[in-house]
């Protein structure tokens, strides 16, 4: 190779490098937006008021908003009135790498009365208002093609058949009970009624096939004539879809760690009273941990130590040990390792201070690990970054 071509192959290997670095450098946040139902699938519909429509306006209004900031990548499970099979709409998150997957529904009750919020995480609660819900929006597999090869074992019928199937853990869960905790503190600005509590578990296919942290957002009645017609009108999706853009961004700024993005003041048009009503249900408490088949309430310490608060940076899952070597994980160093329910969870860092926590973040990111997130622990036990911040 003469000495020209060897000049020319160095730029160009020097040129690649550089573009690799610098796309690793500047990784967004992703956020996999998903519009419920769709095509001949028009999930609820009452007078008029059909869920798919409602579900596809306020994802595009949620879309636009974000978009708008400049520092988050959206992508859309669907952007038309298209019918997307349950699995698929989960593996767009999951090709995409995204960051957290959020899909968007309307709730129904034969109750015209009943109204209110209610955001769900994946999770095996048995409570029969939940796997109500959690079975009117599983039962879309049946419009898929050879749903029963596909969903082999699980019967949409009986949400509780995800027992059993192989289920993955939710190492997510935490994040995902903050993001959700997110969105319904907005609806609560807005003046909404957060029904039973607002954060809630169920067994949602959608969400048990994306593998990050995730919500499903119920976002009001269509069954109940006020509400409905709220959801139905531009006004009232265009509150809706602040609600949940600001939490979005609010959960962006706690735990991606690159620069905060200011969130809109939301200006409720009209305050909806709440009545008072009996709650018959608990709501997840932000400290919680997975075991099959219930999740189990861990009651927080009462000591609050500062001095043992530590953040570290967790940048995978894997069902395989490996050693915690630098050279393993992209040249980052220290590494540690929990066990978690057949897997092994990898945390990159330690540190004390909020701040320097983000850098070490940032440091995973630019290293290829895009997924990577912020876990809190207090005198070793994990909690969330919420709690973290207050102490």
């Amino acid at each position: 190779m003469s000495f020209t071509n060897k000049i020319k192959v160095f730029l160009l290997f020097f040129l690649l490098t550089l573009s690799t670095t610098a796309f690793s450098q500047n990784s967004r946040f992703k956020v996999t937006l998903d519009a419920g139902h769709g095509d001949h699938d028009y999930g609820a519909v009452y007078s008029g008021r059909i869920e798919k429509n409602i579900a596809l306006a306020v994802v595009l209004k949620v879309g636009k908003l974000l978009e708008r900031t400049n520092k988050i990548d959206v992508i859309y499970t669907r952007k038309t009135d298209a019918f997307i099979d349950l699995i698929e709409r989960a593996n767009i998150a999951n090709r995409a790498k995204s960051d957290i997957f959020v899909s968007i529904h309307c709730n129904a009750n034969p109750n015209l009365a009943a109204d209110g919020t209610e955001t769900y995480v994946m999770g095996l609660n048995k409570l029969a208002s939940n796997l109500a819900v959690a079975k009117s929006e599983n039962k879309v597999i049946v419009y898929e093609k050879d749903y029963k090869q596909k969903y082999q074992g699980f019967d949409p019928n009986s949400p509780e058949s995800l027992l059993g199937m192989t289920l993955m853990q939710e190492e997510f869960l935490d994040n995902s009970i903050s993001l959700a905790s997110k969105v319904e503190e907005q609806f609560g600005t807005l003046g909404k009624k957060l029904r039973h509590g607002g954060v809630k578990q169920a067994p949602f296919m959608v969400l048990h096939k994306a593998y990050m942290p995730r919500v499903l957002i119920e976002m009001g009645f269509v069954s109940n004539a006020i509400e409905g017609e709220k959801l139905n009108s531009e006004e009232g999706q265009q509150e809706i879809a602040q609600a949940i853009a600001n939490a979005i961004i609010g959960y962006r700024n706690e735990y991606f760690g690159d620069g905060t993005i200011a969130i809109e003041p939301l200006k409720p048009s009209k305050k909806i009273i709440e009545r008072p009503v009996k709650d018959t249900t608990e709501p997840v408490k932000l400290k919680t941990v997975v075991s099959a088949p219930e999740l189990k309430k861990v009651e927080p310490k009462k000591e609050a130590v500062v001095s043992a608060l530590i953040y570290k940076v967790q940048i995978g899952v894997s069902v395989k040990k490996v050693a915690l070597e630098a050279k393993n994980f992209k040249g980052l160093s220290p590494i540690t390792m929990d066990d978690h329910a057949k897997s092994y969870i990898y945390m990159y860092g330690e540190t004390a201070d909020y701040d320097e926590a983000k850098k070490l973040l940032q440091e995973a990111k630019s290293k290829g690990y895009n997924s990577s997130f912020l876990i809190a622990f207090k005198n070793g036990d994990k909690i969330s970054i919420q709690e973290a911040l207050k102490l």
